[in-house]
């Protein structure tokens, strides 16, 4: 009996002919750039001109954050082990879960009910957010995509919405982000920034991207990243030697601009 055929709708493979899309990918080669061809791979339609410098500057503004990240730490104990390439990039890419990475999803799905909630009660966006930031304080949450370990106000958030603006994509969503981090500030007393994972976040709403698929922006973005933490383990570290991220100490080109 033959087996039932099931449908994709992403790429057609024929002899000497490859489609993504609709789109032959010897065609879109040297015209599109790989920012263009993820947002086609993802959403099915090649982006605009607008939409695809935001996402080329998104995936840039992720693709390392030093040797500190679990996803860094895992690619590099891994490959100290003896590991292929391959084994330690995939354990870097597993080590992005809820508590890295993961708040983008989590800010998609604040943001994008914030505004909805905003709508549906006819509420200004300090208003709403200062609904929000009671509803959190009784259950004792914390708002994600806010605050950063490192960085009091995260240069690549500011970047981010500075493109989004010089490109009109900054709307309701980049607006709501601000105005819960200008109604903490109010409360508490303490700046909490919109992170660059905040800043993602946003920005994915306003181009309509489902929150499923807010981590597959960090991955897609890290992974340059970890491809170089684990060659340099592989080519300058000792084996199976024990890792203190805490102990490194950068030695490499000094700051230089474009």
């Amino acid at each position: 009996m033959k087996e039932e055929t099931w449908k994709t709708a992403i790429t057609k493979v024929e002899p000497n002919k490859l489609l993504l899309r609709g789109y032959r990918i010897d065609e879109l080669m040297g015209k599109a750039n790989f920012a263009q061809v993820v947002f086609l791979a993802i959403k099915g339609e090649l982006p605009n001109e607008r939409e695809a410098k935001m996402i080329d500057a998104m995936l840039v503004s992720s693709i390392d954050h030093g040797v500190t990240p679990p996803s860094c730490l895992a690619a590099r104990t891994i490959a100290s082990a003896g590991s292929p390439l391959n084994a330690a990039i995939a354990g870097g890419v597993l080590a992005i879960s809820r508590h890295h990475g993961g708040a983008i999803e989590d800010s998609m799905k604040v943001i994008r009910e914030a505004v909805r909630r905003k709508k549906e009660m006819n509420k200004t966006q300090e208003e709403m957010a200062t609904i929000l930031l009671k509803e959190f304080k009784e259950k004792n949450r914390r708002f994600p995509g806010f605050g950063h370990r490192i960085h009091t106000k995260d240069p690549r958030t500011t970047k981010l919405f500075q493109i989004a603006s010089d490109l009109g994509i900054a709307g309701e969503y980049v607006g709501m982000a601000r105005a819960i981090e200008d109604v903490i500030e109010k409360e508490s007393g303490k700046r909490l920034p919109i992170n660059v994972d905040g800043a993602i976040a946003t920005l994915l709403c306003e181009m309509d991207f489902p929150s499923e698929l807010a981590n597959a922006f960090f991955i897609l973005a890290r992974i340059p990243g970890l491809v170089a933490h684990v060659y340099e383990e592989q080519t300058r570290m000792k084996p199976m030697r024990v890792i203190n991220s805490k102990e490194h100490e950068y030695d490499g080109v000094s700051e230089r601009k474009l």
